[in-house]
Formats: structure tokens, sequence, C-alpha cells
């Protein structure tokens, strides 16, 4: 979908300034905010997928005035909602945290072999989907290069919606910055991590 987390190239924002020597945490609320959402997303009753659309459908004004983890909390409010918790979940408990951490949450899967190879120009399928895409909108209907092949993984916009893990190939293509916002931009190339379904071969 179109949401407000999607501003490649969009006007008004300013530029991305880093903070310098940036804290992990700016306030012990976010850090508290970070272990509840780690917490209950080891119950396993959403999919990272699902958290990530519940964020990107939050009001615009919400979105952007409420910094990193005000956004992941508005997010949790809602993920608890949907669920019953009155029925039983995975618990993480302390001694489980560090092993979970460790093992992280792999999305790669044994899915159909890649249509395209390094090398190879792609066209990103125009599309404005209504649900969770992993596909910005400043590169739906530009082309690029094939630069990395990495396999196959579970595919956001149908796991995001409880409609499966239908793994498929993921690739890194590139694109000139020209192509995304014509000749007058002073970016460079730009690569996206984009999902097989999202691409057709280049005319």
């Amino acid at each position: 979908m179109n949401g407000p987390q999607d501003l490649g190239g969009a006007h008004g924002f300013g530029p991305v300034v880093p903070e310098a020597n940036e804290p992990v945490f700016h306030a012990q609320w976010e850090r508290e905010v970070f272990g509840l959402t780690l917490a209950m997303g080891a119950t396993g009753r959403w999919t990272l997928d699902h958290s990530r659309y519940l964020r990107e459908t939050l009001p615009h004004v919400t979105y952007y005035t409420a910094g990193y983890y005000g956004i992941w909390l508005g997010a949790l409010e809602r993920l608890v909602a949907e669920i019953d918790l009155d029925q039983p979940s995975r618990v993480l408990t302390r001694e489980n945290v560090r092993p979970a951490m460790a093992r992280g949450g792999p999305t790669d899967r044994p899915g159909p072999a890649p249509a395209y190879a390094v090398g190879d120009r792609v066209r990103v399928r125009p599309m404005h989907p209504a649900t969770h895409t992993r596909a910005p909108a400043y590169v739906r209907g530009h082309t690029g290069t094939v630069v990395t092949v990495h396999g196959s993984f579970v595919f956001p916009d149908t796991n995001a919606h409880g409609e499966g893990e239908n793994p498929a190939p993921l690739y890194t293509v590139m694109f000139p910055a020209s192509e995304l916002w014509g000749p007058d931009t002073t970016a460079s190339d730009v690569c996206a991590d984009l999902w097989e379904p999202y691409l057709e071969p280049a005319a």
C-alpha cells in the first residue's frame, strides 16, 4: 500500500540527517516498548509482516509525529487488540531471551527457481496494492538491473494477511537515480530488494 512509510523521493520532508552518536534508546519508555514488542512477537500470534502492515496503516499524522518506538507502540496496541489474550501463547522466559535473539527470525525458505539472473534487466510492475507490499512506490513502473539473487524468501504481501508464506525468489535490483527521479537528481544509484512477483522482463 502507499502508506506514510513510503517516502522515497517525496518532497517536503527535508534531508535525512543522522544523529551523531545516536543512542539505541532516547528514553526508558523506548527500551520498554522494544522489550514488550519482542516478548509479544515471541508468542507467535502474528507475523512480522502483519506487524509492519499495522505500523504503515497508522494515521499519517501519528506516523510522522510519534517517532520510531512510538510507531512500534501504536502498532503493538492494534496487534494486541486483534488477538484473544485468553488463548494460550508461547512465553519467552528470561533464560530464553538471548538464544531467541541469536536465532532471529529467518525467512528464507525452499522455493521456486529464480526466473532472473544477475545482469538481467527487469521492470517493476506498475501497481498500487491496497494492502502490504515491500515494493516501494518510487520504483514501481521503473527499470533496473538485477545485481544479486538471494534465493527464496517468505513473500510479505501474502504473509502479512494470513494468506500463506508463498516463498518467492528475492533479488537486489539497482536503478539509476535518474530513472527514478529524472536527470536533475543529485542522488546516486538506488538498490531495492524486490520479490519476483513484483517484476517483469524489461522490454
